[in-house]
């Protein structure tokens, strides 16, 4: 197959294109990223495309060092190499730069391949919140592992021009969906014999998300943490008051937005925080910093959908005067239909840049 031929069969269209996708972030992971990788794949499915996401789960794997959740691939190379070929995709996308990042990096670039790659998650800043190293250092790597490629996808402009401004070079657009189906109003009452209002948090329950900043505020009502992660524990013992509920998935994780008065997002590292939008869906607003993810998510909506403010407390007291109908408006212009289009446009064929 000609580069030339792939390059019309990644175009947009009906033509079906062969796409793999390397990501260490997979199932049975709960977090942005599997939720992205999964829906988009659904879409390209269904657009008539053939896509095949390599994880960790097809591989011996240890646990991450203070994340024990989170597996990582022990020497993928070789057998990444033959599922890759085996496979002879059109199209290779490198979702994260972790050992099977860099093994399909590796991979592509010893037999000159070319291939995009995306930035999802902080990385720098969250292991600078578990160790204190400077995150600098890790920067210089991901300009390495990144630079290679043929194009990194990036969620936000805000993400966007602090990447640029960090020499990162080839960036492109790629913004985010929302399940407008699962994820909607009427309001639902999982917290009815909680003290209202109800201020909640989905995710996961880490020191990256800077969940003690919400845990911390003095407001009325009642606080929900709905999520698992490694500092769950810790937190539970600290904030008796607060309400932990665990995980939660499909419709009961709709309900629980549903029946909140405001979505208190307190990171500020997110690159996106897909969260915001499935809150927005269910009509409920959301407070947060004024920080990349929430500048970019809750600007130009048509009515008032929540708040930002350097003071948590008062985003979150500003935000409970926000309107439910204009928080769903605002939600309805995600697609993630338009999401997979946006990433298919930005693919290379494999065998040419």
């Amino acid at each position: 197959m000609t580069a030339s031929y792939r390059a019309r069969l990644l175009a947009v269209g009906p033509l079906p294109a062969r796409i793999l996708i390397v990501s260490d972030a997979w199932e049975p992971q709960v977090n942005g990223v599997v939720r992205t990788l999964q829906t988009i794949s659904h879409e390209l499915r269904a657009m008539g495309h053939t896509v095949l996401v390599i994880g960790p789960d097809r591989f011996r794997t240890v646990p991450c060092p203070t994340y024990p959740d989170i597996r990582l691939s022990l020497f993928p190379a070789r057998q990444l190499g033959r599922m890759i070929e085996g496979f002879a995709p059109d199209a290779l996308h490198i979702a994260t730069e972790g050992p099977l990042g860099l093994a399909a990096r590796r991979w592509a670039l010893r037999r000159g391949c070319a291939f995009t790659t995306a930035f999802h998650t902080r990385f720098p800043e969250y292991v600078h919140a578990r160790t204190g190293l400077p995150p600098a250092w890790f920067y210089r790597f991901l300009r390495w592992f990144h630079g290679a490629g043929q194009g990194m996808m990036v969620a936000t402009a805000s993400l966007r021009h602090d990447l640029a401004a960090r020499g990162f070079q080839h960036l492109r657009g790629w913004t985010r969906g929302v399940d407008l189906g699962l994820f909607q109003p009427p309001r639902a009452q999982d917290w009815a014999d909680l003290p209202g209002p109800h201020f909640l948090y989905v995710g996961r329950v880490a020191v990256e998300k800077n969940i003690r900043a919400f845990l911390d505020l003095d407001l009325p009502g009642s606080k929900i943490v709905v999520g698992d992660g490694p500092q769950l524990a810790e937190l539970r013992r600290a904030y008796p008051a607060a309400y932990f509920t665990g995980p939660r998935y499909g419709a009961a994780l709709a309900r629980a937005y549903a029946s909140a008065d405001v979505f208190v997002f307190p990171s500020l590292t997110d690159t996106f925080g897909l969260v915001i939008l499935e809150a927005l869906a269910t009509g409920t607003p959301v407070a947060a910093y004024p920080v990349t993810g929430p500048l970019d998510v809750l600007a130009d909506a048509a009515g008032p959908i929540g708040a930002m403010d350097q003071d948590l407390r008062q985003a979150a007291l500003a935000a409970l005067q926000a309107d439910r109908q204009a928080c769903r408006a605002h939600a309805e212009r995600f697609s993630w239909r338009a999401c997979a289009e946006m990433f298919l446009s930005h693919l290379v064929p494999l065998g040419g840049h």
